[in-house]
């Protein structure tokens, strides 16, 4: 990981603190602040998947698929935002397939890597197992938009904790006489 990158994990690490922050403060339109942060993070996804398709991936093998993603990122991020104004109910659904989804591909990784006999399998497997338990606590919590709120920001806390401690961490670095 170059310089930048960790000073960029750093930042973002720190304002998903402040948005975390935020929505503990004034949890009564935290699921509207939700759909709106959601919105933005995957339109900027998007747009960056878009930009790095247009300058290098469409020369690349498999560049396609990177315009592809950036192009279902950006669809996605744009039905988030056509839903702020809606109900919690889709915050719930939100946390409920992001939770789903990170905590599958979180555990495979894991799974993989105990494989392979990696010593990172067990950061990746806490990690799933984190989001599981967030799934379990939104489905249990569906109806009580403050308590969905809630569990976003401790989620968003944990996320920001991850990429702030990844930014410290060593990288390894391949050494070939």
């Amino acid at each position: 990981m170059s310089r930048f990158q960790r000073i960029q994990n750093i930042v973002i690490g720190v304002g998903m603190l402040l948005a975390a922050g935020c929505l503990i403060v004034e949890p009564e339109d935290g699921c509207v602040y939700i759909l709106l942060l959601l919105a933005a993070s995957l339109l900027i996804r998007g747009v960056s998947q878009l930009i790095y398709y247009f300058t290098m991936a469409r020369c690349m093998v498999g560049g396609k698929l990177i315009l592809f993603i950036g192009a279902a990122f950006l669809d996605i991020g744009l039905f988030t935002l056509s839903l702020a104004n809606e109900s919690g109910f889709f915050v719930t659904l939100y946390l409920i397939g992001f939770h789903a989804f990170a905590g599958a591909v979180n555990i495979l990784r894991s799974l993989e890597a105990m494989r392979y006999k990696s010593v990172h399998w067990k950061s990746n497997m806490l990690q799933g197992i984190v989001s599981i338990l967030m799934l379990v606590a939104s489905l249990f919590f569906a109806k009580d938009e403050t308590m969905l709120v809630y569990l976003y920001s401790i989620g968003l806390i944990y996320s920001a904790c991850v990429r702030i401690a990844s930014a410290f961490k060593r990288s390894a670095v391949v050494f070939i006489q």
